[in-house]
């Protein structure tokens, strides 16, 4: 089962600004935000609950929509903006991430795994290539959801590039695509997935605290939650220099690289509204989950991602 897996390796161890508008340093979207904080709110805003994309404060109903434009602009160059986002670490983040999953099983059936936000399939076709080469295994099944069906196309793209994409294969039949909405996964049975994943998603959830409760319904007793996400750099003079890599040159490239700096500036301004480690690891306890031992994740280069797990208890 999933959870064996984690706990072994434990004890081992968004708006989008139209091109027209003014460049946003991160000391000018700080103002931004402090004043928007400071506004007093209308009745009427009373009955609207609001959320956060990147430094602007929207309603929930428009966040999935300006979500979505982001992600549909970026789906074709989603490897190149997250090397941008990482200097090109994901790859190694993402390899790490899988192995202290420790995914698969010799035995029939197999896993069921749920990959929420992996439109493209970096996680999916990962954990697929990890099951099969460490432990024989060719039954464990990968489900790859997102709600966002351009992310779901270059999936399916690069599904066929992989032994897992053609169904008549013979490791055909382990992958699946499903268009959903991670906070409201009614086409997923409860209590019926042994690991669910979400790799640099989660942070775009309008309701973060609905997803993992949706997380915890879907997965069976004893099954994993693992969640990699960017996360707060714990070295000061480390993060100012981060900040202003950022801040600074991450937007610029998206503009020069993918002719869209709106989208970028958005994504490093999602990074830094992120919950702290420690303010996630107690979402997820929240939620119903049984966190690790000691911190409850693991910091990847110094804080700029994070590793996050929970075991759904028997």
């Amino acid at each position: 089962m999933a959870s064996k897996s984690i706990w072994r390796a434990a004890a081992r161890s968004k708006r989008i600004p139209t091109s027209k508008e003014p460049y946003r340093c991160f000391s000018c979207s700080i103002r931004q935000t402090q004043q928007q904080a400071e506004q007093p709110t209308s009745n009427a805003s009373d009955t609207t609950r609001t959320t956060h994309f990147g430094f602007e404060t929207v309603s929930e109903s428009a966040k999935q929509s300006k979500v979505a434009s982001v992600f549909s602009s970026v789906a074709s160059s989603y490897d190149t903006m997250n090397d941008l986002m990482s200097l090109g670490i994901h790859r190694l983040w993402k390899d790490t991430f899988v192995r202290s999953i420790n995914p698969g099983t010799p035995h029939a059936p197999g896993w069921k795994v749920l990959d929420i936000a992996g439109g493209t399939g970096d996680i999916a076709f990962r954990i697929l290539d990890y099951a099969t080469a460490i432990h024989n295994d060719q039954h464990t099944h990968v489900t790859i959801s997102d709600i966002n069906p351009a992310m779901l196309a270059e999936g399916k793209k690069r599904s066929l590039q992989t032994p897992y994409g053609t169904p008549s294969g013979a490791a055909g039949g382990r992958l699946n695509f499903l268009e959903a909405n991670a906070e409201d996964l009614q086409e997923v049975g409860s209590a019926s997935i042994d690991l669910y994943t979400v790799a640099f998603g989660i942070r775009n959830f309008t309701n973060k605290e609905k997803a993992l409760r949706e997380a915890h319904r879907v997965l069976k007793p004893g099954g994993a939650f693992a969640c990699l996400e960017f996360s707060k750099v714990n070295n000061r003079a480390f993060d100012a220099i981060y900040k202003r890599w950022s801040f600074g040159a991450i937007p610029l490239i998206g503009q020069l690289v993918a002719g869209d700096r709106a989208s970028y500036q958005y994504l490093v301004e999602s990074i830094e509204r992120f919950p702290s480690q420690e303010e996630f690891r107690d979402m997820i306890q929240e939620a119903g989950f049984i966190v690790p031992k000691g911190k409850g994740w693991e910091d990847l280069t110094g804080g700029i991602a994070a590793i996050h797990k929970g075991v759904k208890p028997i």
